[in-house]
């Protein structure tokens, strides 16, 4: 289960009896169904400040609590990043019919500095765009171009207080035009290739000035 906090009230009821008495019913079943199952739950927020809330039942969160692991984020396990990069890899050399090689060095230490406050997902979308943008056979020519920013994010203070956060502005600015030229300025391809709204799409190219003249 994924985001195991963001579960409505009646569905903690439904989970934790399928927990307690090891049974369920189909909807419009009339008799119950016998399971051995094993749950396996995550998520990203405080469970406890929840349950002292009252927004999540304290006997399903000691129910499911039974061993619990704690990840930290991906800037406090860097020896995990490179790993991770070259599965990302392998995974869209088989997807996007890539033959991708690897990361260059200086790609490498650009992503050991980044901070990346979006975690493994922001990881995944950085190897992801970069095979997509750019057909050279390592990642890539300018490794910091193809970080990805999240909205308003990159103006935030944590990345500001980052190494590479001055540089931000022009990797976001790059990173667009990249795509926007990649896609032939249709504004709506480029959005799902970025992976932002359209309407953030276009505050961003107004920001940077990347409409073409005729639409500005």
């Amino acid at each position: 289960l994924d985001e195991i906090g963001d579960i409505s009230p009646i569905l903690q009821v439904k989970l934790l009896r399928v927990l307690e008495e090891k049974s369920f019913r189909r909807v419009g079943g009339t008799t119950d169904i016998t399971v051995d199952v094993r749950i396996i739950s995550a998520t990203n927020q405080l469970l406890e400040v929840k349950v002292n809330e009252g927004r999540y039942r304290r006997d399903l969160f000691y129910r499911l609590n039974v061993a619990s692991i704690s990840v930290p984020p991906l800037r406090d396990r860097k020896e995990d990043i490179l790993i991770l990069a070259e599965h990302f890899i392998d995974q869209f050399n088989r997807t996007h019919h890539r033959k991708v090689e690897g990361l260059t060095q200086e790609t490498k230490e650009v992503f050991l500095r980044y901070n990346w406050p979006g975690n493994v997902r922001e990881l995944r979308n950085a190897i992801e765009r970069a095979m997509i943008l750019d057909d050279a056979e390592y990642i890539i020519s300018n490794p910091s171009e193809l970080l990805h920013f999240h909205s308003d994010r990159s103006e935030s203070a944590e990345l500001k207080n980052d190494p590479m956060g001055n540089a931000l502005s022009t990797i976001e600015r790059n990173t667009i035009l990249n795509a926007l030229e990649h896609t032939g300025y249709n504004q709506v391809h480029t959005a799902k290739l970025l992976k932002i709204s359209r309407d953030t799409l276009r505050y961003r190219m107004k920001k940077f000035g990347l409409f073409p003249e005729k639409n500005q």
